[in-house]
């Protein structure tokens, strides 16, 4: 049996009462239940635990879980599910990612427990990326690294048994069941007609299965779409930079040995950054993971606007193919060869604008995927007639379908 699949308590935890003293008998309440060792003291008092919540996410409210008194102890990560995130994860099959991942490969975070409504989780030692830092031509490349190094994991490994084999693209799956609560959320009473009208989800299943159809004809296996296990959602606020990158244990050790390719290039390695969120991870094409997080450089979500994207923030060519030389050198799909990974100008500018075609094929799919996530994220601030949500589900949505009608206009996907 594996321990974080035990629920521990059968009450949710209320993400707003985390300033309070119950709050925090609560979280030492599951703590003592899993039988946490470096929280063993039973001197710990509710009142001795510090509760911080950290701003950026979307999808779940996550906390850092601290105590410096009777003594200082490793800090843990309390992640409470947000109350439609039921409607787009499969909690069962992330946590077996989760654990998978963890075992094998030494990526992300290990999972102390469950309860109802979330989980306890290891902690790193770790700054969060900003949006600017992700521009950082030299974080970019370790970011590139990281990203080759997550597309070679065996998907049949990380795969749930009923998956083991699929190489089935998750966000066209994802769309798919997700539209299923998008046009619940539309149908209900309190959404604005102008909203149903502006998004036109009737609309956009049509131009979905246009765009299905135009990219299987386009996509290119040997230039990125390969079908690889994707992170999906490498926001900046899922990538961290270890404050130290000497590991303390065998556990993390491991990704060391997991990668041999890093020498390729001659500077600090990317060990420097960990992912973490795995909500979304999936089999899906290597492009659209790489288009995914290019999206991700026009987000800001600590403004006073974080629904809304910049598209002059995207990067520009100099700027991917920054990223693009650092992946491919440490791809197992596109690399040359482990003994000679070096190469020639001509054919790394050769790879580089086929991987780029393909990540701006698969770009619009980007778009689509968290345009149908928004709405359906959306459902408790319409039910309730939120008038000035904590984040604006619904404004997100709008302008990423805006960004993919305008994108499969421009590639010639539909005709103006």
């Amino acid at each position: 049996a594996v321990a974080f699949q035990q629920r521990l308590i059968d009450f949710p935890f209320i993400f707003r009462h985390y300033k309070t003293l119950e709050f925090a008998a609560q979280v030492l309440q599951i703590i003592s239940g899993l039988q946490i060792t470096s929280w063993a003291d039973t001197r710990i008092r509710p009142e001795d635990v510090t509760i911080r919540r950290i701003s950026g996410a979307l999808t779940n409210a996550v906390f850092f879980v601290s105590c410096t008194s009777p003594v200082k102890i490793p800090t843990i990560l309390l992640r409470i599910y947000g109350p439609s995130s039921g409607s787009l994860i499969s909690r069962p099959r992330e946590l077996h990612i989760l654990h998978k991942l963890s075992s094998t490969y030494a990526i992300g975070p290990r999972v102390y427990g469950t309860f109802e409504n979330g989980r306890l989780e290891e902690y790193f030692e770790s700054t969060t990326l900003t949006a600017n830092d992700i521009r950082d031509p030299l974080i970019s490349r370790w970011i590139g690294a990281r990203m080759a190094e997550f597309h070679s994991v065996d998907i049949d490994v990380v795969a749930v048994p009923s998956e083991s084999g699929s190489r089935k693209a998750s966000l066209k799956e994802a769309v798919s069941s997700w539209l299923k609560s998008a046009h619940e959320v539309f149908a209900l009473p309190t959404l604005k007609p102008e909203v149903r009208l502006e998004i036109d989800l009737p609309r956009f299943e049509k131009e979905w299965k246009i765009y299905e159809k135009w990219v299987s004809q386009v996509q290119d296996e040997h230039s990125g779409s390969a079908i690889v296990f994707c992170h999906n959602d490498t926001q900046y606020g899922n990538l961290l930079r270890l404050c130290n990158h000497t590991f303390q244990d065998d556990h993390r050790q491991d990704v060391i040995a997991f990668t041999p390719a890093l020498d390729r290039i001659s500077e600090t390695p990317p060990l420097q950054i960990i992912v973490v969120d795995f909500e979304y991870a999936g089999p899906n094409p290597a492009a659209f993971d790489i288009a995914n997080h290019f999206h991700e450089w026009t987000a800001n979500y600590h403004t006073s606007t974080p629904h809304l994207l910049d598209a002059s923030r995207y990067p520009t060519f100099t700027q991917r193919r920054n990223f693009y030389t650092a992946y491919i050198q440490h791809s197992n799909m596109l690399v040359k060869s482990a003994d000679d990974p070096v190469f020639e100008p001509s054919d790394l500018d050769q790879l580089v604008a086929a991987l780029d075609y393909q990540v701006r094929v698969w770009s619009p799919a980007s778009h689509a995927m968290w345009a149908i996530w928004g709405i359906v994220q959306a459902r408790e601030d319409v039910e309730n007639g939120v008038v000035e949500p904590e984040f604006d589900y619904i404004g997100y949505a709008k302008g990423r379908m805006e960004s993919f009608r305008k994108e499969i206009l421009d590639l010639g996907v539909v005709q103006r």
